[in-house]
């Protein structure tokens, strides 16, 4: 097939990706049986890191096709990241792709590549069939935190760049943010809420409660930060990846100084408490017991030195766990002597260099 000299190289590669994965729907359509596998291999190509020579193509092209935001800043630049400023610029390349996922609507992987390849266009595009639009909002969200989930277990920012385009782009800019309906304004707000810490943008943090949606049973809860502080109490419980669980309890300094209801701080201070002592439900490492400590000391001050206590009371009620404990103990005081010693070693040392300052 030879190329038109007329049609920038980058539209004629990115034509080519959309022909293939129309071919990949519509593959899945006509087999039934290996539909759901040949989904699933679909959103694998789409998540894919662009190559070095399809990134320095679609960089250096002068076609304003990708948003600056895409450059590859703020994490690996992927096949979806080009496609869904292309729907949105080129809105017909897409239509035949959106009409394909829509008949696949019922199988497990067409949202995340609905989200992942129309996430932009939904929130530029001019829809004013409220059933289609409300389908299209569930989607977004659904298939958003099938994604997000799979940056969670693997440990990985591979969506970074989607998290912040919903935050930034959308969640921060009413006019935007409104083009969906309120249910699904709602939903995504709690959503983002869910992923804020992992992600990396607790300095948006103060913009985005104070954009909060009005949710309808906001009385009873409370303040957007009594919604936000419930949706990260609830995603601690859920995670199961050491890391991101560390990572999540260093990020909770943030929350020091919020105003929160009883109920909502009591419910992040039980949270905190259950990754405090080992053995089950959570079964947490050391390395989560003592980072949801320091959390918990820093957030609820008051009380810190009872709660020890009785903790260590309840420690003792179960002798299998002395020998892991007193071996703990007494190499972290060898760690301190040793760090003691070596301080007074250089400090001993620097005087006898430097006679002048003795």
């Amino acid at each position: 097939m030879t190329e038109n000299s007329s049609t920038p190289p980058i539209s004629a590669y990115l034509d080519a990706l959309t022909q293939q994965i129309e071919k990949k729907l519509q593959s899945a359509l006509a087999s039934p049986s290996q539909r759901r596998n040949l989904l699933q291999e679909l959103f694998a190509d789409i998540a894919l890191e662009v190559d070095d020579r399809a990134r320095d193509l679609i960089l250096s092209t002068e076609v304003d096709v990708i948003s600056p935001a895409e450059d590859g800043n703020d994490g690996p630049l992927c096949f979806f990241d080009v496609l869904a400023d292309y729907y949105v610029q080129v809105p017909e390349s897409g239509q035949h792709i959106l009409d394909l996922i829509v008949q696949l609507w019922s199988q497990s992987y067409a949202s995340n590549i609905f989200t992942l390849l129309f996430h932009k266009w939904l929130f530029q595009a001019q829809l004013d069939n409220r059933d289609v639009l409300i389908r299209y909002s569930s989607a977004l969200v659904h298939g958003a935190t099938n994604v997000f989930w799979i940056d969670i277990q693997t440990n990985t920012r591979r969506f970074q760049s989607f998290f912040r385009y919903l935050l930034e782009e959308v969640a921060l800019e009413p006019m935007r943010l409104s083009k969906i309906p309120v249910q699904a304004q709602r939903d995504l707000y709690l959503l983002l809420s869910r992923f804020i810490f992992f992600y990396n943008s607790v300095d948006k943090l103060e913009s985005f409660l104070h954009l909060c949606p009005v949710f309808p049973n906001a009385f009873l809860v409370g303040s957007p930060a009594d919604f936000f502080v419930i949706e990260i109490a609830d995603q601690l419980q859920k995670l199961k990846v050491e890391p991101v669980l560390l990572h999540y309890l260093s990020q909770l300094k943030v929350l020091r100084g919020i105003e929160l209801r009883m109920t909502t701080s009591t419910r992040l201070k039980t949270c905190l408490y259950s990754f405090t002592s080992p053995g089950g439900p959570m079964y947490p490492t050391r390395a989560v017991r003592h980072a949801a400590w320091e959390a918990l000391d820093l957030l609820f001050p008051v009380g810190r030195y009872p709660r020890h206590i009785i903790s260590l009371f309840f420690r003792l009620l179960y002798p299998w766990y002395w020998p892991s404990s007193c071996w703990n103990f007494v190499m972290s005081c060898i760690r301190a002597i040793l760090y003691s010693l070596l301080r007074l070693i250089f400090s001993s040392w620097d005087k006898i260099q430097d006679p002048k300052h003795s």
